[in-house]
């Protein structure tokens, strides 16, 4: 058993709140350059070099990538061998996201309740998902959402009879009607499967997973690929000027499902989709 001090979590998530609000991931950074040399509208070139002159000027000068720097969503993967000592876990958590929205000065952008709309002053509390995998190390990835993206979310509960056809066209329609709002290029993630909430979860983890990373099988590397055609194919393109390249990439999570159903969820991430991960 392996003892982790709260302190440790607080300061990591702290320092990842910072690094993931100022330095554009490196996936993403490489995903513009490459989709930039395949963009054919000279408007939409134009705004691929403002995304890389804004990521340089973020990273160098360490402000803010966006002015709207998000609700903090964090994956926690706990190793079971793990044992958390001096506090709580939740509440280190958020003292790390207090701590390091008000030292990289970052804007606070949450409400203590979605009716009564009053700012909490410190960006909390943060989104947590937490999960118990094997080891003795506890891996963390902070990504902060802004809402012009994530205001695109969409569900659909397709019937078993849905075919690819008709989530791929699903898919594309949620791009389609978020239109220039998420700020493209954007990238896509979609979550099949599970239950309702389940779908939505692995939506949102899909959108911060690495873009160079592989998809679980060819089936899905295919989907993923066909999505990704169908989706630039509408034109929409960078910042909503038009162009050859709406989005950067498109990745699917999927899990066991009901015999009678087939949960879609599609979450958007901007042309930042920023994320961090650290490992303890």
């Amino acid at each position: 058993m392996r003892e982790i001090n709260v302190t440790e979590i607080t300061a990591a998530v702290r320092q990842a709140c910072i690094d993931a609000n100022c330095n554009m991931p490196q996936d993403v950074l490489n995903a513009v350059e490459k989709f930039k040399k395949v963009e054919e509208s000279p408007i939409a070139l134009e705004v691929f070099d403002k995304i890389q002159q804004n990521a340089k000027l973020a990273r160098d000068k360490q402000v803010a990538i966006c002015q709207d720097t998000g609700v903090v969503v964090i994956f926690a993967e706990i190793g079971q061998d793990v044992h958390i000592v001096g506090g709580n876990f939740m509440d280190a958590i958020n003292e790390g996201v207090r701590q390091g929205y008000k030292d990289g000065y970052l804007r606070f952008s949450v409400v203590r309740d979605p009716m009564d709309r009053v700012n909490t002053e410190d960006n909390t509390p943060a989104v947590v998902h937490t999960s118990l995998v094997e080891g003795d190390k506890i891996k963390l990835t902070v990504a902060p959402k802004g809402f012009g993206s994530e205001n695109m979310s969409a569900m659909k509960m397709f019937t078993p009879a849905a075919t690819r056809e008709d989530i791929v066209s699903f898919v594309a329609e949620c791009v389609e009607k978020a239109g220039s709002l998420p700020c493209p290029p954007i990238i896509v993630g979609v979550g099949l499967g599970g239950t309702s909430e389940m779908a939505a979860v692995l939506a949102k983890k899909a959108c911060v997973s690495p873009l160079d990373a592989p998809a679980k099988n060819e089936f899905y590397e295919g989907l993923q690929q066909e999505m990704l055609e169908r989706i630039n194919a509408l034109g929409i393109g960078p910042q909503g000027f038009g162009g050859t390249v709406t989005c950067l990439g498109v990745k699917i999570l999927s899990y066991p499902t009901h015999i009678a159903g087939l949960p879609c969820f599609v979450n958007i991430g901007c042309n930042v989709t920023r994320h961090c991960e650290v490992i303890l």
